[in-house]
């Protein structure tokens, strides 16, 4: 089957890269090993956040992980293993986590996170298309009172508002229900929504624009033609694209393995929890600081969500870690116990982390018609219109519209 652009991965930054290339006028095939939406982006907490512009390798996270070796119900979770690619990512991690790094990477976050809502603005508005976009903020409630310093002053410099309120002026923000803690950080200009909604309205508008979207189909390899891919093979039949999108997530290095490309992801498992929407859910986004929990509201639902575990690529459901999230929500908001809730669905999902926090996005410079979108971590769904928009311009031949040299898949090798 002859066509343009084959994107691998029927996730949000598989979806947006097909329908922003069949904008740009591409004939664009989308392969899915299951279904759309059906692996990390559709269980995470739907949020949209510039608020998150500092990247996850920083000064003090290595030490906080330290701290928290050995407890399987900790926020940050290393199933002990002997695994050479996990301890090469680890060893990479500790050598990211520097304020040198931050400094360089939070502008570019920042920038591709603000792009994106501008993305999410012009999507929805077109008619029919409906995700529940909200614009009304996201609040980091701490036990402790947060400080003016560190991040909040990082993003502030970096034009992220962020807020430090005191217990009092947090809970006017949120009159539903009671919060028990100590202070917050607000950040008016996150969004949320709800990700199944965007991501499979987002894959009926590609298919209007003539994207065909193929789900239970596999790829199980390639071929190649000197510098380029010159084939794909799938458990429905073989592919001869001009171009090719890895978009496959966590599953990213599992896809391309017999191309030998260094891609340094590591499966960072997460949870949430979904429960029918009790009539005091909060009505912004919230975080439970210290846990690293998160609460947002969707439609007529509630979700609990949270934790990263680097255990490998298994989707085996952690009871204990499953039960650090329902026991960290009363500690905070007393009057939102998970006992009262009525329970739809425990969810986990693989979140695709690179060792420096920076999504890989750009051409692999061993094949000049292969372009990775992948390694989003925690902020998939985020920047997921303005990865797509990039994808769209690096395939086009155009100059990017934002630098990507950061987000270089090979500057690993």
């Amino acid at each position: 089957m002859k066509n343009d652009v084959l994107v691998i991965g029927g996730g949000a930054a598989g979806v947006a890269s097909a329908y922003y290339l069949a904008r740009s006028g591409f004939s664009v095939t989308l392969v899915e090993k299951d279904q759309v939406c059906s692996g990390c982006s559709y269980g995470n907490a739907g949020l949209l956040v510039p608020s998150h512009s500092v990247p996850l390798a920083a000064p003090g996270v290595v030490s906080q992980a330290l701290k928290w070796i050995g407890r399987s119900d900790s926020p940050f979770y290393i199933r002990p293993r002997v695994n050479v690619q996990l301890l090469r990512w680890l060893w990479r991690f500790y050598r990211s986590s520097n304020r040198r790094h931050v400094q360089r990477s939070l502008p570019l976050l920042r920038d591709l996170s603000f792009a994106s809502l501008e993305l999410y603005d012009e999507l929805d508005s077109i008619e029919g298309f409906d995700f529940d976009l909200r614009r009304n903020g996201y609040l980091h409630a701490a036990k402790k009172t947060p400080s003016k310093d560190g991040d909040v002053k990082l993003l502030n410099e970096a034009g992220v508002t962020a807020e430090v309120l005191t217990r009092e002026e947090a809970q006017e923000l949120v009159p539903e229900t009671e919060l028990d803690i100590g202070g917050a950080i607000h950040f008016p200009q996150d969004w949320n929504l709800s990700p199944y909604a965007f991501v499979t309205g987002l894959a009926e508008q590609a298919s209007q624009l003539g994207v065909e979207i193929l789900t239970d189909t596999e790829v199980l390899g390639f071929e190649q033609s000197g510098n380029q891919v010159s084939m794909v093979r799938t458990t429905r039949g073989d592919f001869f694209p001009r171009e090719v999108v890895l978009a496959a997530g966590s599953w990213s290095p599992v896809v391309v393995k017999d191309l030998a490309l260094d891609l340094p992801i590591q499966a960072g498992k997460g949870y949430s929890i979904t429960f029918k929407r009790p009539p005091n859910a909060p009505s912004i986004p919230i975080s439970l600081g210290e846990a690293r929990v998160g609460l947002s509201t969707m439609g007529d639902t509630l979700r609990f969500a949270g934790t990263l575990e680097l255990s490998g690529l298994t989707l085996e459901i952690d009871q204990v870690r499953v039960q650090a999230i329902l026991k960290a929500v009363p500690s905070y908001l007393p009057e939102l116990h998970p006992d009262k809730l009525e329970m739809i669905e425990i969810w986990r999902g693989m979140r695709p982390c690179t060792p420096d926090g920076l999504p890989l996005l750009g051409r692999v410079s061993r094949f000049k018609n292969l372009t990775v979108a992948s390694g989003h971590a925690m902020i998939g769904i985020s920047l997921s219109p303005i990865t797509g928009m990039l994808v769209s311009e690096i395939i086009s031949g155009q100059t990017s519209s934002i630098d990507l040299s950061l987000t270089n898949p090979d500057r690993f090798v």
